[in-house]
């Protein structure tokens, strides 16, 4: 049986491939100390899964469990606010970077050689620089810790990959929505927070004129993305991970509106500093090893609010 552990598996799309990789017969491992994660997003396969809720800052635990020797190691772990790694920079660091360079190093130093190494990062080691698409070779230009220790860990583990022969792969998410993503914070993914001012009949409040674009990608394409990069034998390097299309925020809620019959009530406030007017993935290397999108980004809105408004229990 393929065995596979994944960190960060109780958060929004580490739930979302627990459940898919289990799906496929997988015997997986599940870390995360439920400081972002929730539980209950493992609740259809909780008799299926190894739960360990836990730090993964914890080395010798971690190393007790990196002893299992899995064929896939799928590291989502992360402290995913960028106003929290403001806040508490060395946490962060701790979190997304140093935690992640200790596994590898511990791998390279048992001789253990999983399948692949798979480190989830972020287009925000991207910054504000103006050149669209984003390719994996552009410039990077990462303004906050997140960002830093996203682009840091990158490099650590495709360094790992070249200089001691792990099979590693670092992919960089664009904007995921869909279902267990959190809505409870004012830096949440915005289509989780449209999904629950609609489901209350509250008012949403849209920063900017809603003219900045993005590219959405529903979580079912991401995680069928992981495991195809994963399994894919000759994947390596950087991956970016979305549509490789932009669309207006506004255009995006209006699609939303449509898929939920419903108003979304609008409140229109000021830019906040730092936020990117722009977005959008080149996403030829993810094509060029084959892989293609199932859903999309309108039949992925319809399926995110039949999910959140109960209509189905996926």
């Amino acid at each position: 049986m393929v065995k596979a552990l994944v960190t960060g598996g109780a958060g929004f799309i580490g739930s979302n491939l627990v459940i898919s990789l289990v799906e496929k017969g997988y015997q997986l491992t599940v870390v995360d100390d439920l400081s972002m994660g929730v539980k209950a997003n493992l609740a259809t396969v909780a008799d299926q899964v190894e739960f360990h809720e836990h730090d993964v800052c914890d080395h010798e635990f971690m190393h007790s469990i990196l002893d299992e020797d899995f064929d896939y190691i799928y590291y989502l772990a992360a402290i995913a606010s960028v106003a929290d790694s403001v806040e508490r920079p060395y946490e962060t660091h701790q979190v997304n970077q140093e935690s992640v360079v200790d596994t590898l190093e511990y791998l390279r130093v048992k001789g253990y050689q999983p399948k692949k190494f798979l480190f989830t990062s972020s287009a925000a080691v991207y910054g504000n620089y103006p050149e669209l698409p984003k390719r994996e070779d552009s410039r990077v230009q990462p303004l906050t810790p997140y960002a830093v220790d996203k682009y840091a860990s990158e490099r650590f583990t495709i360094d790992y990959g070249d200089l001691y022969g792990l099979s590693t792969v670092a992919i960089r998410f664009f904007n995921v929505f869909g279902p267990r993503q959190n809505p409870n914070s004012p830096y949440s993914g915005v289509l989780s927070i449209v999904t629950n001012c609609l489901l209350k009949d509250q008012q949403f409040t849209l920063y900017g004129d809603g003219s900045q674009t993005r590219d959405f990608i529903y979580v079912k394409d991401i995680v069928n993305a992981l495991i195809f990069i994963s399994e894919a034998t000759n994947s390596y390097g950087v991956y970016n991970i979305g549509y490789g299309k932009k669309h207006a925020l506004l255009d995006v809620i209006r699609m939303f509106e449509e898929a939920a019959g419903k108003k979304l009530k609008i409140q229109f406030a000021e830019a906040r500093n730092g936020d990117i007017q722009e977005s959008l993935a080149d996403i030829t290397r993810l094509k060029e090893l084959g892989f293609k999108a199932n859903w999309g980004l309108e039949n992925g809105l319809r399926e995110y609010w039949e999910y959140a408004d109960g209509k189905s229990k996926w």
